[in-house]
């Protein structure tokens, strides 16, 4: 769906007609709202970052970090950084075990067991019990329901009875008209009705937030972040509809992880928050509401959780966020000057009457406060052999946004003319509603992808189309997500896939939030570094998904299938 879900359900309202009711509420001009000076972001002070390491045992880490130190290195340490001595949280004789997977059915259309979701949810009420300070929680509007809410309340019980006293923060992002739905009030009473007495210790500040209307733009991240210590993270939504109580839940995917690392991620959290407190009230752009009579905790992370955390082991990763847009405009610090794109040809990255400036490929200055996107281009760069992208879509709701990232393309046209062999897998195209994007798809059709692949081969190389097709013939896989035997599962529903997954070389993958598609979104995810977990990720993620979803494949050069 657009923005990943940006028009968060109840209702099933097609996303593009959300889009240009909001453009319509926000005023006909539809130009971005102003962003906050450098000087307005209020973020807070990070602790020194540990040194990065420069160790060639790291080529695609060390890679990532080269360009966040040119594009945003006055958001080191709030938005992004690089720590070493993190672990991968899996359980005791499961090594794996800290991929978390929704459903977890791979092979069963039926999906009648989901050990992945219930593996999930053990695992947010187990990291929230251990809690003896802090709960951070942040997702998409509708606010955490059904067994995901049960599996807050028995966390936080849990860690009441241990004898701690928890302050809790939930915050969700709201598309235009959608925050009606999410409602901080009505959440914060639920959640006291539903601690019972232990609500007595938990200081609860529940808020929703829109940064800025007219250039969609909103909290994305999916995080939970305990004591700054450990953290959950990637693409799941806590959404009891789409992921739990449907015979056709999406499928998605989170990291476990334990150690400095966490604490980024709470100083990032701290970053989102000192905007909404400072743009919460009843007519504003943030909704907020308190238990216990507290405050706006603007820096809870900060104030409940200032040391770094020790080591938990010996995982290299670079935690990396975004501000979107509302939040601040511009990194002061930064230097940075783009390379020039030419996102025009066929298709081209607009189109459509309605005309937003292009955060995407023609501003410098959003760069600088979005490092994420630098650092997935960077990722997808470094890699010398392989690429994997497991992704809802490449190619976004335009109008009113761009189609695609040029940027991103040209970066995997560059990749298959060199002879790295690269696979995609998107959501299927059956998703799509009938009005843009009513479900987990934005395209009619992989030929979208792969046509503009062919036209960023051809304008890199100086090749024709038909030699352009023989270029991403030879080394390319791209396929419908499928995740067991069939084009549906068992109640006739298309596969929905929500992965933000981009792997490289069995070495280095980034999971989180952030779309590879156009969406300006607030969002958070982490790039590792790590064979054996890389390993780990190829066989209970990469192969099942390549396994079943091959069927579905227009292009695959291990069969020299090509219908490009």
């Amino acid at each position: 769906m657009p923005l990943s879900r940006a028009a968060a359900r109840p209702s099933r309202r097609p996303a593009r007609t959300v889009l240009t009711l909001a453009l319509l509420l926000a005023g006909a001009s539809a130009t971005p709202a102003l962003a906050a000076a450098p000087g307005d972001a209020a973020t807070p002070a990070a602790p020194a970052p540990a040194p990065a390491s420069a160790s060639s045992s790291t080529p695609h880490l060390d890679a990532v970090e080269q360009v966040l130190r040119q594009v945003s290195p006055g958001l080191e340490g709030t938005v992004w950084q690089r720590t070493a001595g993190n672990a991968l949280d899996a359980p005791a004789g499961d090594p794996g075990g800290w991929l978390l997977q929704t459903p977890g059915c791979w092979g069963d259309p039926s999906c009648a067991d989901r050990p992945g979701s219930q593996a999930l949810l053990a695992k947010m009420t187990a990291n929230i019990a251990a809690a003896t300070r802090t709960v951070d929680i942040s997702s998409l509007a509708p606010l955490p329901n059904g067994a995901f809410e049960d599996a807050i309340v028995a966390g936080l019980k849990s860690a009441v009875a241990s004898g701690h006293r928890i302050q809790v923060r939930i915050l969700v992002g709201a598309a235009p008209l959608y925050n009606i739905t999410a409602l901080p009030t009505s959440y914060r009473d639920e959640l006291v009705g539903k601690l019972g007495d232990a609500a007595d210790s938990v200081t609860l500040n529940v808020a929703s937030m829109t940064t800025a209307k007219t250039a969609f733009s909103w909290n994305h991240a999916k995080l939970l972040v305990v004591d700054g210590q450990s953290v959950i993270t990637g693409g799941i939504n806590d959404w009891k509809a789409d992921y739990l109580e449907t015979g056709h839940p999406v499928t998605d995917a989170d990291l476990a992880l334990t150690g400095p690392a966490a604490a980024t991620a709470g100083r990032y959290l701290d970053t989102l928050w000192s905007w909404t407190c400072r743009n919460s009230g009843p007519f504003s752009a943030a909704w907020f509401a308190a238990s216990n009579g507290a405050g706006c905790l603007a820096t809870l992370e900060q104030d409940a959780n200032p040391a770094t955390p020790a080591a938990t082991g010996s995982v290299p990763v670079i935690a990396v966020g975004g501000l979107g847009v509302g939040i601040q405009s511009v990194d002061p610090a930064s230097a940075f000057q783009p390379s020039p794109v030419s996102p025009t040809g066929s298709p081209a990255t607009s189109c459509g009457p309605i005309k937003l400036p292009d955060h995407t490929n023609a501003d410098r200055d959003y760069a600088t406060v979005n490092p994420e996107e630098s650092a997935l281009r960077a990722l997808v760069a470094s890699a010398t052999s392989h690429i994997e992208i497991s992704q809802q879509d490449l190619n976004g709701t335009c109008p009113p946004l761009p189609r695609y990232d040029a940027r991103l393309y040209d970066t995997l046209a560059a990749k298959l003319a060199a002879g790295v062999k690269v696979r995609i897998v998107v959501s299927d195209p059956a998703n799509r509603g009938a009005v843009g994007s009513g479900g987990y798809s934005q395209i009619k059709s992989l030929s979208e992808v792969s046509d503009v692949l062919l036209d960023r081969i051809s304008a890199a190389t100086g090749q024709d189309r038909a030699g352009a097709k023989a270029t991403m013939c030879q080394n390319l896989q791209l396929a419908a997500f499928r995740a067991a035997p069939g084009d549906t599962w068992a109640d006739g529903h298309p596969y929905a896939l929500h992965h933000k997954l981009v792997s490289v070389d069995g070495a280095a993958f980034y999971l989180g939030s952030k779309n590879l598609y156009p969406a300006w979104l607030q969002d958070f995810g982490y790039v590792t570094e790590d064979r054996t977990a890389a390993a780990q990720l190829d066989a209970q993620l990469l192969t099942p998904e390549w396994q079943y979803s091959q069927t579905a494949a227009t292009v695959d050069y291990t069969r020299g299938l090509c219908s490009a």
